[in-house]
């Protein structure tokens, strides 16, 4: 996705595309008409390796040790690290320095987010409209991040792949069952592409108690004549970290 906005930060339009992999984004970058300008570019990118660090004990430049258990590290990541919950927690995660340098040599002022950060600013902002037990369900594309909430407090927050509604429906039950929540109680939250993997309110309720699809509130602006029933059905169509 990439989204053009002016110096107000106001959206002006939205570009969607579809890459194999990352070997793709060179091509896509050089075409588009939006990333050929040589303006500020804030990059979110949704890594699936990411490691949540309370903001205290965090110190940068001791990524690789934070990692070290993780097999496929690669030979020279490039770390990057996004405050959330006002700093109060580190989101860090890598990509590789070809893919850094690749971003860097196009963009001469460039910033880098973890894709997650967005929906984890979000969540810490509904943090006091949470009931006793909550679980947060992002869905994009073949991915979804799950957040777990018992008394307002964060406890479990992962990304996983699914192909299908009952492999989402087993990541929360898997999460229920992690955070000792009682699936008639407990709310479960829906936001992002859902109805691209067949997931209805009705469907979910055959399995759990207490279910809402939700468009998330908006953060963003858009330009007079953006069409908005036309948004892609992702997060930072309504919500981006600031």
């Amino acid at each position: 996705m990439v989204f053009a906005k002016d110096k107000n930060q106001t959206i002006l339009c939205i570009h969607h595309y579809s890459v194999k992999d990352w070997n793709g984004l060179g091509p896509l970058l050089a075409s588009d008409s939006l990333t050929k300008q040589d303006v500020p570019v804030r990059a979110f990118l949704h890594q699936k390796e990411f490691l949540l660090i309370p903001g205290v004990v965090f110190q940068q430049g001791k990524e690789l040790a934070y990692f070290h258990e993780l097999s496929d590290l690669p030979k020279n990541p490039y770390f990057f690290s996004t405050g959330v919950d006002s700093n109060n927690i580190q989101l860090v995660s890598f990509i590789s320095q070809k893919l850094h340098a690749q971003l860097a040599e196009k963009f001469t002022e460039l910033s880098i987010y973890h894709g997650a950060s967005s929906f984890l600013s979000y969540l810490f902002k509904e943090r006091f409209n949470l009931i006793g037990q909550e679980i947060w369900v992002n869905l994009f594309g073949k991915h979804l991040y799950l957040a777990g909430f018992t008394d307002q407090e964060l406890v479990v927050f992962n990304q996983f792949e699914v192909e299908s509604k009952e492999e989402v429906l087993k990541y929360i039950l898997i999460g229920l069952h992690t955070l000792q929540h009682d699936r008639n109680h407990a709310r479960i939250t829906f936001i992002g592409s859902s109805e691209s993997l067949g997931i209805s309110e009705s469907w979910a309720k055959e399995y759990l108690g207490h279910v809402r699809l939700l468009d998330p509130a908006a953060n963003q602006n858009f330009a007079a004549g953006f069409v908005k029933k036309n948004l892609p059905p992702i997060f930072e169509a309504y919500w981006q970290y600031l």
